[in-house]
């Protein structure tokens, strides 16, 4: 288990969903939290329910002084900073049919936000040696038909994750960058009307792993790469995928043997 004691960290969209399980996962490796999520009551109750050592502050975080008053607010209550995990993201998306209105706010929200508070986090940061962690999606490395927006932003974030890596490590910042296949989070329980069951069997022909991940096993790695233990990676992306980015194609059916039925 890697150990967080002492450590400071904001996670955006830490209220709900995978962010709420990163928000505890840190939490009990000892780090102090701030949540960063627009809803108020969803903040209030799990800063609440952790306790001692966690904050809620209220934040939208495509609104530039809410992320400045973000981070001054960690810092004036810890003292520090030493992770920033950029997971909230919008998952509005009509296809090719995506307003204009849609795909700012999308990329807004994904990558435009994320690049915006770690410069502001940044020099905090510097001072302890910290790192930047961001969730990304398979989304952002492979089409998907039907939409646009989210693995655009999602490939956004990619590259912006390479670039900070790039360009903090002159101030001894990691930047890495989660690539998550499909997890039960809200939206998958939105869409399937909260059945696991039937998102497992769905989600099977895309994973080596015939299943879709708990919200607790992507919030494990973000830990371990936030952590000292993963202190000689940067720039890296790591999936957390079940294997979807190691299938070709033929997913899970050979194509030779359906070849050779011809010859019957």
């Amino acid at each position: 288990m890697a150990n967080l004691t002492n450590k400071v960290a904001i996670i955006t969209g830490g209220a709900a969903s995978i962010g709420k399980n990163i928000t505890r996962e840190l939490h009990s490796q000892g780090a102090s939290v701030v949540i960063a999520a627009r809803t108020a009551k969803k903040g209030e109750a799990l800063a609440k329910e952790l306790g001692e050592g966690a904050l809620y502050v209220q934040t939208d975080i495509t609104d530039d002084a809410q992320l400045q008053h973000l981070v001054e607010k960690t810092i004036s209550e810890f003292g520090s900073l030493d992770i920033l995990v950029n997971n909230a993201c919008a998952y509005d998306d009509e296809g090719s049919q995506t307003t204009r209105e849609t795909w700012l706010s999308t990329i807004n929200t994904s990558a435009i936000s994320a690049a915006i508070l770690g410069e502001i986090a940044r020099p905090h940061l510097a001072k302890n040696q910290g790192n930047i962690v961001n969730i990304g999606s398979v989304s952002g490395a492979f089409p998907h038909i039907g939409r646009w927006a989210y693995p655009v932003a999602k490939a956004t974030l990619r590259h912006l994750s390479k670039t900070q890596a790039v360009e903090y490590a002159q101030d001894n910042i990691r930047v890495n960058l989660l690539v998550l296949g499909h997890i039960w989070s809200d939206p998958f329980e939105g869409l399937t009307g909260d059945n696991r069951v039937h998102a497992d069997a769905v989600s099977s022909n895309y994973n080596l792993m015939s299943r879709v991940a708990n919200g607790e096993e992507v919030a494990k790695v973000a830990a371990f790469v936030a952590s000292a233990d993963a202190s000689y990676m940067t720039g890296a992306e790591v999936p957390v995928d079940g294997g979807y980015s190691a299938m070709g194609p033929e997913q899970h059916s050979p194509l030779m043997p359906l070849l050779m039925e011809g010859n019957s």
